[in-house]
């Protein structure tokens, strides 16, 4: 798992053993299992997870019982509850996973590490900061403006993998959409193919 983790930093910069080690010491490596929760929305969330393989969601549950969905964090990619962690304040959300996945977990304390002993962490959890913020302003726009198949097709080519990877009712919520207009889409898709 590891392995995964220091590939994933060395694009950004690089690693010597001692930066290995470093990290090595700071994090967790846990497996969750498919629906298996990593923080449940009023629990405090002490870690982010980093995952290696498999997929997570983020989702808040509505007064009315509806599940909506924040984030998709397949392998690559970074899932917390960014608020509860650096606060200590109870969960927003649920996070679970969405396939059997293995993560590497990092609490605050060891985030704040890697911030002060690990030369090119900083600059790259900042540009890390910058893309999620770029692409939380887009998914906004996107809902306020883009009818349901715009919103659908971006999300294909913008996520490929994941539009594979998760259930029909899971991108619907996603979306903001219902499972019948995803149906549709993909039904009037295939016929003008």
């Amino acid at each position: 798992m590891l392995e995964v983790l220091y590939t994933y930093f060395e694009r950004s910069f690089p690693l010597t053993e001692g930066d290995k080690s470093l990290i090595q010491s700071v994090v967790l490596m846990r497996s969750l299992k498919r629906s298996e929760f990593l923080v449940r929305q009023g629990e405090v969330a002490r870690h982010g997870a980093f995952v290696t393989k498999g997929i997570l969601r983020s989702y808040v549950i509505d007064n009315r019982g509806r599940e909506h969905i924040i984030q998709f964090a397949p392998e690559n990619w970074w899932i917390s509850d960014k608020n509860g962690m650096s606060e200590g304040t109870p969960s927003s959300f649920f996070i679970d996973a969405v396939e059997d996945s293995d993560i590497i977990l990092i609490d605050m304390k060891g985030h704040e590490t890697l911030l002060e002993k690990l030369k090119g962490y900083a600059e790259s959890f900042r540009a890390g900061i910058q893309r999620r913020a770029i692409a939380k302003d887009h998914r906004i726009v996107s809902s306020l403006t883009a009818s349901a198949e715009e919103r659908y097709v971006d999300f294909l080519e913008t996520y490929p993998s994941i539009a594979q990877r998760v259930p029909q009712h899971m991108l619907a919520s996603y979306l903001g959409i219902t499972p019948e207009t995803v149906s549709r889409i993909r039904k009037q898709a295939s016929l003008k193919k």
